[in-house]
């Protein structure tokens, strides 16, 4: 059965939407004008490329997405079923964009270690990491057909929880990205503290913060708890 939206989800639906498109612009605007800064010392074409491609792939491939991903219970109509689908899909595709956007930050001649040895990177492994389990805890639980429904029910409330605390750990994991990257180009003098990318790359976090904000209290709301808590409840009484 098809769902309208809340009216009180409305405004944050729609600062959602604003918010995520200013992070997409300001970082697509951030590795295009400023993509010398991504690898200044290399003179290798295809490395500036994959050095550009991992903020991109990680903020609208992976945080992004997932975020929509997160929302599609609040406002898109249709079945239960159906939500569901859209979410996997979606956080499927978020899960790829995240592992491609890690393998590009070990695609360098200098390996893996070179690269593996800042709180970002090993947040950013752990997320993965995280979020790669979540995603199959989902699957395995909402969509393979041996499961039980009292399964099912016992998981949702770790699902939701372990959702929300992967993508609030992927936001946490791009502003340390953020912070090291623009710390490293100001220590090297290739970037001033008032400089127009040092106001790009702060406007992003900026942006990143709310967006996570928004999407986690439209996510956490109480309709929603107990919207999802009814509906497997109903189907459980019908076995």
């Amino acid at each position: 059965m098809a769902t309208s939206v809340s009216s009180s989800l409305v405004p944050l639906l729609f600062f959602a939407r604003i918010s995520g498109l200013l992070a997409a612009a300001l970082v697509i605007y951030w590795a295009l004008v400023f993509k010398s800064s991504f690898l200044p010392q290399s003179t290798s074409q295809e490395d500036l490329v994959y050095a550009v491609l991992h903020p991109l792939l990680m903020v609208i491939g992976f945080i992004l997405i997932s975020g929509e991903a997160i929302l599609v219970h609040r406002w898109l109509p249709g079945s239960r079923g159906f939500k569901k689908s859209v979410h996997l899909c979606l956080q499927g595709l978020a899960l790829a964009c995240g592992i491609f956007g890690i393998w590009t930050k070990f695609h360098g001649n200098d390996g893996i270690v070179a690269n593996f040895f800042s709180l970002h990177s090993w947040m950013g492994l752990i997320c993965i990491s995280l979020f790669g389990a979540q995603w199959l805890m989902g699957f395995m639980s909402f969509w393979h057909r041996g499961e039980m429904r009292t399964v099912r029910i016992r998981v949702l409330p770790w699902h939701v929880f372990l959702g929300l605390y992967t993508y609030g750990l992927a936001v946490a994991t791009a502003e340390t990205g953020l912070l090291e990257k623009i710390t490293f180009l100001q220590t090297k003098k290739d970037a001033s503290k008032h400089s127009s990318e040092s106001m790009v790359v702060n406007s992003l976090g900026l942006s990143l913060a709310l967006l996570s904000g928004i999407i986690i209290l439209a996510a956490v709301s109480p309709k929603f708890q107990r919207d999802l808590t009814y509906s497997e409840s109903k189907k459980m009484m019908t076995i």
